[in-house]
């Protein structure tokens, strides 16, 4: 099992590495404008996918270990149920408004148009 994972990360980052040399060339008939705006809008959904992706994944092992913390700390002492779960909630909420940032981040670079003149 550790070999085919390692396998298959080293293909992913051989992926990574190798992508932008894939990018990077452009079309010989194609004028240069319309290939700098094809580039920068791939390169705009790619790095869009990464960056909400990334924000997702840490959000969502955040919020594991929050809850998971706070279920932990509620069966230790019934007692202190109601403020757990109030900084419980206000955790969730701090959290969650990260991956919001990362997805306003992500739409101004997608929809952002650095080709108007």
């Amino acid at each position: 099992m550790k070999k085919l994972f390692a396998a298959l990360f080293l293909a992913g980052v051989m992926l990574l590495l190798l992508a932008p040399l894939a990018f990077g060339a452009t079309a010989a008939a194609a004028p240069s404008n319309s290939g700098d705006k094809l580039h920068y809008y791939a390169m705009a959904v790619l790095g869009a996918e990464v960056g909400i992706g990334l924000a997702a994944l840490g959000t969502g092992i955040g919020q594991g270990h929050a809850v998971g913390g706070a279920c932990q700390g509620v069966a230790r002492n019934p007692g202190v149920q109601g403020k757990i779960l109030t900084t419980l909630i206000i955790g969730l909420a701090m959290i969650e408004s990260l991956a919001i940032y990362a997805l306003v981040i992500v739409l101004i670079v997608f929809y952002a148009n650095p080709f108007k003149v």
